[in-house]
């Protein structure tokens, strides 16, 4: 039997993001809300869930990736706004919205989706949505506290996001949370 590795394709964020996004979780806990957050340094922008696949699919993973990179060059994405998924009355995601870059993610995301499919990994049901994951509700305990502070928190953050590489991770889970490896960068020339 083959060996597999669980893999996605993300944007890495900056250390000034993390603790905006860090500070940004601290306001949300005061909901008391039963959310496992995601830890601040290990946030990202996730392109595409790749799941588990084998070396083969690894090695045609990373030659698309750096073809695909030549059709870009770097940009800036910025975030904006809170929300949840699937609607912020019953919460499931807690997350962060693009901002600025928006169109440009999306292409690229819709790229991969094409490229990727094409090497047998199967496309998303739904339209791409960017954004980024900062919790997952577990239970409605404390939920309208935690739609109230959503509802009432502007959230801008001052720093942006350099866009000049996209990175292929194994994510290996554990009781302890997930670890993110990178198995491949591909830089945006």
């Amino acid at each position: 039997m083959t060996e597999t590795i669980r893999t996605f394709i993300a944007i890495e964020l900056n250390e000034e993001i993390h603790g905006e996004l860090s500070s940004l979780q601290s306001d949300l806990k005061k909901s008391e809300a039963d959310v496992k957050w995601v830890v601040p340094e290990s946030i990202h922008l996730t392109l595409k869930f790749l799941g588990n696949i084998d070396e083969e699919k690894i090695k045609k993973t990373q030659n698309i990736l750096s073809d695909i990179v030549k059709n870009f060059k770097p940009f800036f994405l910025s975030l904006k706004d809170i929300g949840a998924f699937p609607k912020l009355n019953y919460p499931r995601v807690i997350w962060v919205g693009v901002d600025e870059g928006k169109p440009k993610v999306s292409k690229l995301a819709k790229e991969l989706e094409d490229r990727l499919e094409k090497i047998g990994i199967s496309k998303e049901e739904k339209e791409f949505h960017p954004h980024i994951t900062l919790g997952r509700v577990k239970s409605p305990k404390n939920r309208e506290n935690l739609k109230n502070i959503i509802e009432t928190t502007k959230f801008e953050p001052k720093s942006k996001i350099d866009v000049n590489r996209l990175i292929l991770f194994k994510s290996q889970l554990t009781p302890q949370g997930p670890i993110y490896t990178p198995l491949f960068v591909a830089k945006i020339p």
